[in-house]
């Protein structure tokens, strides 16, 4: 290629270059002015009580975008995933101030809401315009006030805590109620209906305390007693954003049996075995395609947190022992297919597990694509 055209070419690209950073930055033009258009209908949802996240809403403009893209000849795959991200920006920016769904409840006391997801509590109830109070474990001679004076005390402490916390609440008010946020739900459910004869709740945040609120969040609800009394309290976590399950707490520990334990065991037993092999991370990260640098990413994010929170977990329920005894059973029977050379029997099992999940296992490879790409381009970033 001659010079002349390598600098006709240069120059063309210098321009097209510019166009685009044009583009670029009346697209944040446009970002800004979304924002504050998102702010206005936070301040009405906030007024109203509207719920900050509606799906139908979402599900419907997310439709028409892509048909919108298709038509113009634009990926609407990248059009959803772009506006996600958007989406998921504006939640954030109507997560300061809710409408107060019950003005009559006097005074909140959050027992641990010094604690990482009690704090998050004590911010969403306080952005609601209620009277909160934290009570610590120093703070203890203050207790027989605050609860004198409460319409609802919430109990986040530790798992190993729970039971032995709820069981030292005396002279509770009878229509205050009694609620907590523990990850197990049978015991804890079983001490506060025994402690106190008035409105007795149970709830899981299936979140942790990194979350920014709980907007599309999991709430898990298992109702103890007079229900009327705090479906004020369902409502405002739905006006938060979250998306409620009821079920009963046998079946909650159930579930999480194998949503919890199974799975942050398995990844105790995973993250041992890569200490005790001592392979080099940077380069398993470097090697690893986007889904296994997903996988080794939920390993490490285990190790980063509280190893008693994950103890207490594992360890509450002895049932949760047999479950764990069965899976190793399991493994070691696919051992036996390695070390017998039976592939054809691998694939045998492979095809039979496969027809148990069904559509689901479909379902999840579609779903698992949208994670797949935004971790390669989180992954391109950092190289």
């Amino acid at each position: 290629m001659s010079q002349n055209n390598s600098e006709k070419f240069a120059q063309q690209l210098s321009e097209l270059r510019l166009g685009i950073d044009e583009l670029d930055s009346q697209l944040i033009e446009l970002m800004a002015k979304r924002a504050e258009l998102t702010c206005q209908v936070g301040e009405i949802k906030a007024k109203t009580g509207m719920p900050v996240y509606v799906p139908e809403r979402e599900a419907e403009m997310l439709d028409k975008r892509k048909q919108q893209a298709e038509q113009l000849g634009v990926s609407s795959s990248l059009i959803e995933d772009l506006l996600r991200r958007i989406m998921r920006e504006s939640y954030h920016l109507q997560n300061n101030r809710y409408r107060c769904i019950n003005p009559g409840i006097k005074r909140i006391v959050i027992i641990g809401g010094a604690g990482a997801l009690g704090s998050v509590f004590v911010g969403l109830f306080e952005r609601s315009g209620y009277n909160v109070d934290i009570l610590e474990k120093d703070d203890w001679e203050c207790a027989a006030d605050l609860f004198a004076a409460a319409s609802l005390v919430l109990v986040s402490v530790p798992i190993n805590l729970t039971v032995d916390v709820i069981h030292s609440l005396k002279k509770l008010p009878a229509d205050c109620i009694l609620a907590d946020i523990t990850s197990i739900k049978h015991k804890p459910l079983a001490a506060m209906m025994e402690a106190h004869n008035g409105p007795v709740v149970g709830l899981h945040p299936m979140f942790g305390p990194d979350a920014p609120g709980m907007i599309k969040q999991v709430v898990v609800v298992c109702h103890g007693r007079q229900a009327d009394k705090y479906d004020w309290l369902l409502e405002q976590m739905q006006t938060w954003g979250a998306s409620l399950i009821e079920v009963s707490a046998d079946d909650h520990d159930q579930a999480m049996a194998f949503i919890q334990v199974m799975r942050h065991f398995n990844t105790f037993v995973y993250g041992a075995h890569l200490a005790g092999e001592n392979p080099d991370l940077v380069q398993l990260t470097n090697l690893s395609s986007p889904i296994y640098r997903l996988e080794l990413a939920m390993v490490g994010r285990l190790f980063a947190q509280s190893p008693t929170l994950y103890a207490d977990i594992i360890f509450n329920n002895p049932d949760n022992f047999v479950l764990l005894e069965r899976f190793h059973q399991r493994f070691g029977e696919a051992l036996k297919l390695l070390n017998n050379g039976n592939k054809a029997e691998f694939v045998r099992q492979f095809n039979a597990i496969g027809e148990w999940f069904g559509d689901y296992a479909k379902t999840c490879l579609i779903d698992s694509k949208r994670l797949l790409l935004k971790a390669d381009d989180d992954q391109m970033l950092r190289t």
